[in-house]
C-alpha cells in the first residue's frame, strides 16, 4: 500500500522522572510542542523511546497516554517490533485496541533470522492487524539488514505501508527505492540522510533531530514536497550540527539532553545508557543556539 505516512514524523523520547519511572505529564507537554511546530506523526516506543527497557505495562500506559493527549490531531505510530515474532504480534494486538494509527516494527534483533525469516516475521504481523505496518531496517542496532530483493517480497504484503530506512548506505536504499516504487512507500529514518532519501523519493521521515527541532525538520520537508532544493539544502546546512550532536552517543542518550537543554522534563535515559558527556553537552548546546532554538538549561 502506498500514501499512509507523509511528512514530518518524530521517534518521541520517553520521558522519565528521576526516580524511573515515566513522566506522563512531560510526554503530554512534548507532544503540545510537536503539534505546534507542525509535525504530522508522532512515532511511539521506536528505538528512541527506549522501549527495551520499559514494562509491559509502562508501554500500555505510554500508548493510552498518547492516544489521550494527541486526541486525534496527528497520526500515532506505535512500535511494536521485538525479537520474537509471537510478542511482536500480541504488541501490535493491543496498539489496534489502543487506537494506534499505523504500526512501526523493527527487525527480529539478537535472533539474527534469515531474509526468508524476515518475511515470515512481517507476515504474521500483518495478518494480525488491519493497520499499516512500516518495516524498520536498522542493522547497526539489530545485526539484520533488509535486503532490497527481501523488502521487494515483503512490499506484496496487503498492509506493508513502507520501510523505515536506516542501513546508512544509500546504495541499498536506492535499489530498494527501485524496487518498491508504486507498491509501498519509503521513509528516512536517519536524519543524517534527510535530504537525499527524499529526494530519491521519500515520503517521509521518521526523525530524532525533530525531538528538540520539529519546526526545522519539517521545512525541510516541504521545502522539497515544493521542489525547492536551494531552500532545502539550506535549511540542511543549518540543521545539520544539530543532527551530528544528537548522534554524538547513542541515541536518545543527546536527544533526551537536548530536550533537557530546551526546558523539557526529558529526565535522563535508562541503563545501561548514561547521561550525556559534558564535552558532548556543550557541542549540544552550540548546535541548538544555531539551530535556532533557546538554550533554557
Amino acid at each position: 500500500m502506498t500514501g499512509f505516512l507523509k511528512g514530518s514524523a518524530t521517534a518521541m523520547i520517553t520521558p522519565f522522572y528521576n526516580d524511573g519511572g515515566v513522566n506522563f505529564d512531560a510526554f503530554g507537554e512534548m507532544i503540545e510542542y510537536q503539534l505546534a511546530n507542525g509535525t504530522d506523526t508522532l512515532v511511539v516506543l521506536g528505538t528512541t523511546g527506549e522501549p527495551a527497557t520499559m514494562t509491559k505495562e509502562e508501554k500500555e500506559a505510554l500508548m493510552r497516554c498518547a492516544v489521550k493527549k494527541t486526541a486525534g490531531r496527528a497520526k500515532l505510530i506505535f512500535g511494536t517490533g521485538a525479537n520474537n515474532t509471537q510478542k511482536a504480534v500480541d504488541a501490535t494486538v493491543l496498539a489496534e485496541r489502543l487506537g494506534a494509527d499505523g504500526i512501526l516494527a523493527v527487525t527480529p534483533y539478537y535472533n539474527k533470522c534469515t531474509q526468508n525469516g524476515l518475511y515470515e516475521y512481517y507476515k504474521a504481523i500483518c495478518a494480525a492487524t488491519s493497520l499499516p505496518v512500516i518495516c524498520y531496517n536498522v542493522p547497526s542496532r539489530t545485526g539484520v539488514n533488509i535486503l532490497p530483493e527481501t523488502m521487494e517480497r515483503i512490499a506484496q504484503i496487503e498492509n506493508i505501508a513502507g520501510i523505515k530506512e536506516a542501513s546508512g548506505n544509500m546504495a541499498q536504499v536506492l535499489d530498494t527505492a527501485r524496487r518498491i516504487r508504486g507498491k509501498c512507500d519509503l521513509y528516512s529514518g536517519e536524519d543524517p540522510l534527510n535530504l537525499p532519501i527524499l529526494c530519491a523519493g521519500g515520503t517521509a521521515v521518521i526523525s530524532v533531530v525533530s525531538n528538540p527541532a520539529p519546526k526545522q525538520v519539517k521545512a525541510l520537508v516541504t521545502a522539497v514536497e515544493h521542489g525547492d532544493l536551494a531552500e532545502a539544502n539550506a535549511i540542511n546546512d543549518r540543521l545539520f550540527p544539530l543532527i551530528k550532536a544528537c548522534f554524538c552517543e547513542v541515541n536518545p542518550i543527546p536527544a533526551k539532553a537536548g530536550m533537557r537543554m530546551l526546558g523539557f522534563a526529558a529526565g535522563d535515559p535508562r541503563p545501561p545508557l548514561t547521561p550525556l558527556e559534558a564535552e558532548h553537552a556543550a557541542q549540544m548546546r552550540a548546535a541548538l543556539t544555531a539551530a535556532g532554538l533557546e538554550v533554557k538549561a
